[in-house]
């Protein structure tokens, strides 16, 4: 096992700013998650890790040691990537072991180290096989086995699950977090899919072009998002947002000439102060929850099964609401129905700098 700390690293390329004063502490045995939007500078910050690209300015430690200028091959450090990155003209056996006969390890011990990690990851019966031969599953598991082989200080994983099926991402997801909880092996796992992240990480890092926007449990990003952006990109379906103005009793806001009462008081509220209030599809009822109606205006209807998503407005077309219910409702399309909004499950934001705004 490994800690890593990344104090204040940058990673500038070509002028851009790619990485921007990024600062963080992993401990032992932790399984961190790297989420954001394609070009935020996720791989950069796995390449960064892992000694294939130099930091602009910044220190990285690895179990408290500097590693800015150590080489990839005396760091420890294990990375998966996202095209399985296989050797085409070796079978099974050969892909796991290449890494063991670099290091000149003895033909018995790495004999007996393949079939062990063959046998955890289920590809004992795959040894003699090209990679050709295998699916994309199996491919990812091979992949994860050449890490794993090296008894590494930290795994690095880039994007692993992206060239799957949405039905072999679910298995393979179960697998990874199956296997870093048995190894115990500190992670760092980067992806765009915020349902990956919700479901692997110990923690979550919100990267935004560059910037960490919020580190926490999967709970904390999700139930206290710091922002708008991460309140939009964390949940299986975007929060809503909606632009009011905070009224004189500071505890309500006017939105599209409806009144929105505040469970609790935002003692930094100033009247006519624009803010933004967000709202989730999950936290939208049919049923009233102490607050007042809004009429919604049907424009498009999901039917998920369990679940069936409403698309619609109040006032303006432009500005989309989504409302998650029970698949066993049947609203129709241009109907209007009135909606509430669950007080204790209210966001606001700040309509200028879109920082979430501190309850009391």
């Amino acid at each position: 096992m490994a800690s890593l700390s990344l104090k204040s690293v940058s990673k500038v390329l070509n002028g851009n700013p790619i990485i921007q004063n990024f600062s963080i502490d992993i401990h032992d045995g932790e399984f961190i998650v790297v989420v954001g939007p394609s070009g935020c500078g996720k791989s950069t910050l796995l390449r960064i890790i892992a000694g294939l690209e130099e930091v602009t300015q910044g220190e990285i430690r690895i179990n408290n040691q500097i590693s800015n200028h150590m080489s990839p091959k005396d760091r420890n450090v294990a990375m998966v990537f996202q095209n399985y990155a296989l050797y085409p003209h070796m079978n099974v056996y050969n892909n796991i072991a290449y890494g063991l006969r670099m290091r000149k390890f003895a033909k018995q011990d790495i004999k007996q180290r393949v079939q062990k990690t063959a046998e955890m990851l289920q590809l004992d019966k795959l040894l003699d096989r090209q990679p050709r031969e295998l699916s994309g599953g199996q491919r990812q598991r091979v992949a994860m086995g050449r890490a794993i082989i090296r008894e590494p200080d930290l795994f690095l994983f880039d994007e692993p699950l992206s060239n799957l099926d949405a039905k072999l991402r679910v298995q393979m997801r179960l697998e990874i977090k199956k296997l870093q909880q048995n190894l115990n092996i500190t992670s760092i796992y980067v992806t765009h899919d915020q349902v990956e992240a919700m479901t692997l990480a110990d923690r979550i890092i919100v990267l935004n072009h560059g910037v960490i926007e919020q580190v926490g449990s999967p709970l904390e990003i999700y139930d206290k998002p710091a922002s708008v952006f991460v309140a939009s990109f964390i949940g299986s379906m975007s929060m809503n947002f909606l632009y009011g103005t905070v009224n004189k009793d500071k505890s309500t806001i006017t939105v599209d000439n409806m009144q929105i009462n505040m469970l609790s008081p935002y003692p930094d509220l100033t009247e006519n102060q624009s803010v933004i209030v967000g709202i989730r599809p999950e936290h939208i009822s049919l049923d009233a929850q102490g607050q007042e109606k809004m009429i919604l205006k049907i424009s498009q209807i999901e039917t998920l099964g369990t679940d069936t998503l409403i698309y619609g407005y109040i006032n303006n077309p432009a500005e989309i609401l989504t409302v998650r219910v029970a698949g066993s409702i049947k609203p129709k399309i241009g109907e209007s129905i009135n909606i509430y909004f669950s007080p204790q499950h209210i966001h606001l934001f700040d309509a200028e700098n879109k920082k979430a705004i501190a309850r009391s």
